[in-house]
């Protein structure tokens, strides 16, 4: 008897363990056309069980029996399926035409029906902030004592009204123009290995929101693909590509493209790293896409450190304090607890961050070491030294510690891109902008060795044209990274950073000679200065130098080549960073796109998209798409 009841009683508590069975549920999404479609947001309805497709339209997801699981994606019908079993379910996804028709391109930007003016939060977290500061500031000793609870809810929608975009703030760009080869032989710039702005224009069209000109950084779109540079043979930290093709969007020009190439070094190669978290935690903070999504992606960044890697975790709002001490990547359960405790409350006193950051960076300096702080926020600054002014001379002091900083942007509506920009420019690091998931897994996955170590510090470019062959040229981009032409030997002049596989690629739009053009004005003849071009260099088209210091150097090094003047029949890569140059281009309203639309936009693309494993490049023909 007694065992039939011990039976009965496992089969009656079993019964409600057996309910709450989970059940996997994979497949592949792709889009109308059978291609991968990444970034889809997949939830079970009424929880906050959700994913995301990868990059190859991949996803997994354990769900309880009966529950259904809704597909979107910007653009596209939303799609529901009910579950009762382990499953694989692929399908194809289709075009919301109504959804698109919305969505309109100007001179000006992308914009939406106001009422369409809402995002839409994918992320599970809401904030509750629950902190006790022990003592007044002045005796806080730079420690912060701090309680947090976090809570989950169901995701509800987190309206932006319009107003609220104009508190982003975006340097002023003035688009470069055609110069006169006879005039400006020299075109100087440092490097840029940035690509926020193409996950910030991302992230507005995926929105539907407004796109400000000056949001819209060429260099930083076309830099934000790969392209299929060989990696350097020789000592120098990278190799040297140059491609001339017919301009696609003007016959009577031509289209040269730059590329630099970093030597790729595999993670276990890289040195020992002495990593500092600086982590904004204010008020401002407190939104989906801003300090649950920053946790989420560095906890990407912890999960590949080594034993011999150290990491400190700062954090900063109406004040600074340390609430991880140098800790060894073997403990990463113990820096992910202390990075999972963070929650958002208060003013942004950024520029002591910095302060305390640094000097914990500094007092646990690594020689030979791969030393860096590493700043998460949405740039709003508003406590003590906050103006740009004052930031760029906080900065530029930090940076002769030997202490690199790389610097990554959050969120929407009040983001400060003109203020990171200045802080990665100035403290010899990097700047990007992560607006989902699957971009921090571009920054701290596929690229964890660039974000994190350089090889070549104070990079610049100096490009000299041939006048017997070229009558005037422009950049494409770079409007901000510009240098004197003097500036490109002084050693004491700060410019662009490589990291460990990035690459560099440049665009210059030029006026071959005996072409008429509107673009240059006549100028007078010269009566000192000779412009007759050496007839012992008619074959060639340009000489490239390149000026870099070692990481922990002061004396630049200079690489030289020359490119001849032979058009090649375009490369997928100089379609595709064409297809990139000229959206940009569009979407800056620019005066030489030349009534070119979107349709040649997605033709070039789709000509240059070539392999795209990764489905980087197809993502930015629907990113066309979307707005044509």
């Amino acid at each position: 008897m007694k065992t039939i009841l011990h039976t009965l009683f496992i089969f009656l508590i079993s019964i409600p363990l057996y309910a709450q069975k989970e059940y996997e549920v994979s497949g592949i999404i792709t889009d109308e056309t059978g291609l991968p479609l990444p970034g889809v947001n997949i939830n079970a309805k009424g929880t906050t069980t959700g994913t995301q497709t990868n990059f190859d339209g991949e996803y997994d997801i354990l769900v309880k029996k009966g529950a259904t699981l809704t597909y979107s994606f910007v653009g596209y019908v939303t799609e529901e399926r009910k579950i009762r079993k382990s499953v694989t379910l692929s399908f194809a996804m289709q075009l919301d035409k109504e959804a698109l028709d919305e969505v309109v391109i100007t001179a000006t930007g992308i914009t939406r029906k106001p009422s369409e003016l809402a995002y839409k939060s994918t992320s599970n977290y809401n904030i509750a902030v629950e902190r006790t500061l022990s003592g007044n500031t002045a005796g806080l000793n730079n420690k912060i004592n701090a309680n947090y609870k976090l809570s989950h809810s169901s995701t509800t929608p987190n309206i932006l009204n319009p107003e609220e975009l104009s508190n982003e703030e975006y340097t002023k760009i003035h688009e470069n123009k055609f110069k006169s080869t006879t005039l400006s032989p020299l075109s100087t710039f440092s490097i840029d290995v940035d690509k926020a702005s193409y996950s910030n224009v991302r992230r507005l069209i995926n929105n539907g929101q407004h796109i400000p000109a000056n949001a819209v950084k060429i260099e930083e779109m076309v830099n934000y693909f790969s392209y299929n540079y060989p990696q350097p043979q020789n000592n120098d930290p990278f190799s040297i590509n140059v491609e001339q093709v017919k301009t696609p969007w003007n016959n009577d020009t031509r289209l040269v493209k730059i590329g630099l190439q970093g030597k790729t070094y595999e993670n276990e190669a890289l040195p020992a790293s002495n990593l500092t978290f600086l982590i904004d935690v204010s008020g401002s903070m407190n939104s989906a896409n801003k300090l649950p999504l920053l946790k989420s992606a560095f906890s990407l960044l912890v999960n590949q450190l080594r034993e011999k890697d150290n990491v400190s975790i700062v954090v900063y709002a109406g004040a600074a304090g340390v609430v991880l001490e140098p800790t060894s990547g073997k403990h990463k359960d113990k820096i992910l607890k202390a990075l999972n405790n963070l929650s958002a409350g208060g003013s942004t006193a950024g520029g002591e961050g910095i302060e305390l950051a640094y000097k914990l960076a500094e007092k646990n300096f690594k020689k030979n070491g791969n030393n860096r702080v590493i700043l998460a926020t949405d740039g709003d600054f508003n406590v003590g030294a906050s103006s740009n002014s004052e930031m760029e001379e906080l900065i530029t002091e930090k940076r002769k510690s030997g202490v690199f900083l790389s610097v990554l942007g959050f969120g929407m509506g009040n983001y400060k891109d003109d203020k990171l920009e200045l802080l990665a420019n100035k403290g010899n690091g990097n700047h990007a902008y992560i607006d989902t998931m699957q971009e921090a897994k571009l920054i701290f996955g596929k690229e964890f060795g660039g974000t994190l170590y350089t090889i070549a510090k104070d990079v610049k470019i100096q490009v000299e044209f041939n006048p017997s062959k070229v009558k005037g040229y422009r950049l494409i981009g770079y409007e901000n990274r510009l240098l004197e032409d003097e500036d490109f030997v002084n050693d004491a002049i700060d410019a662009g950073e490589l990291g460990s596989g990035h690459a560099v690629t440049a665009l210059y739009e030029v006026i071959p000679v005996g072409v008429e053009t509107k673009y240059l004005e006549a100028s007078g003849e010269l009566k000192y200065t000779k412009n007759e071009a050496n007839t012992n260099f008619t074959d060639e088209l340009l000489t490239v130098k390149f000026r870099y210091k070692k990481p922990d150097g002061d004396t630049s090094i200079e690489m030289v080549e020359v490119a001849d003047d032979v058009i090649k029949t375009a490369s997928e890569d100089m379609k595709f960073a064409a297809s990139v140059a000229l959206f940009g281009m569009q979407l800056r309203d620019s005066q030489f796109f030349n009534e070119t639309t979107s349709k040649d936009v997605i033709a070039l693309a789709k000509a240059g998209r070539g392999v795209d494993k990764e489905g980087y490049r197809a993502e930015f023909i629907r990113l066309v798409e979307a707005v044509k």
